[in-house]
């Protein structure tokens, strides 16, 4: 039987010290949005762009490479531990033959490839959790798909609740004053959580194995964001960049003194969602 897909589903922190380092796994394929895109909306006519500055002012050569970061996203750190280079945009002109064979970035494209021997990641996106209309939690987690990723062949499916909405910097400039997180938003999560883990539950009961892994993304999110001190040695607070810079647009051609400062004493780096 050919070697098990590993699909990572994440919606924010990603653990990666629980995932297992295959060695069959020869190629890495990761599709979602702009948390996950290194570069296929530069070759898009489009004015969600990461082309210019703020973005990738932290990388080697200070210049923007298409990810939504001001250097790398969890694509490249998955690549890194798997001993890997980072997946190409599936748009890059660098992307064929045989290197299209070893993994890809569909980000964006809405495109995707199947291989036995491939690890698979998907992002999905937290916008429509905080934009969209309030829904009842038992029907975002769409369970008809989730029988499909196993009928397809996913054999570990790492899949992470929803973060803390309340704390992201652009909510705290909308409805924050204090700095505390919003408890509005902060319900979304305590809704939606629990129903995902009693259906993961359900699913490993119905399948005979631990197939699909929760990762309690909330409570990761939470430390990091109430005991900075324990990850980087400096207890400073929560940076709230929508708050501290003037809003950027997607088409900014400068960084200002103050998003090259926030960069790197921020818990949070992207100034909007």
């Amino acid at each position: 039987m050919a070697a098990p897909w590993r699909l990572l589903l994440a919606l924010g922190l990603l653990a990666l010290g629980t995932l297992p380092l295959s060695s069959a796994a020869r190629a890495f394929f990761v599709f979602g949005d702009s948390l996950v895109d290194n570069g296929n909306n530069n070759y898009l006519a489009t004015t969600a762009r990461a082309d210019t500055p703020p973005y990738g002012i932290d990388t080697p050569s200070h210049r923007a490479t298409g990810r939504f970061s001001n250097g790398k996203n969890v694509p490249d750190i998955v690549s890194e531990y798997l001993g890997a280079e980072p997946t190409l945009p599936y748009l890059s002109p660098e992307l064929h033959g045989e290197r299209l064979m070893v993994g890809a970035n569909f980000a964006s494209a809405g495109i995707g490839i199947l291989n036995d021997t491939g690890i698979q990641f998907v992002s999905l996106s937290s916008r429509s959790t905080l934009r969209g209309k309030p829904s009842p939690a038992g029907r975002l987690l769409t369970l008809p798909r989730v029988h499909r990723l196993h009928e397809l062949g996913s054999r570990r499916v790492l899949v992470t609740g929803i973060g803390p909405l309340g704390c992201v910097p652009a909510e705290l400039a909308l409805r924050s004053r204090t700095g505390a997180c919003d408890p509005e938003l902060q319900r979304v999560p305590d809704l939606y959580n629990p129903q995902l883990m009693q259906l993961l539950t359900d699913l490993n009961a119905q399948y005979g194995s631990e197939v699909f892994v929760a990762v309690n993304a909330y409570k990761m999110h939470m430390d990091f964001i109430t005991n900075p001190g324990a990850y980087d040695g400096a207890a400073r607070p929560l940076r709230r960049l929508a708050l501290r810079t003037a809003p950027l647009s997607s088409r900014s051609h400068s960084a200002s003194p103050a998003i090259a400062i926030a960069s790197s004493a921020s818990r949070f780096w992207r100034h909007r969602l």
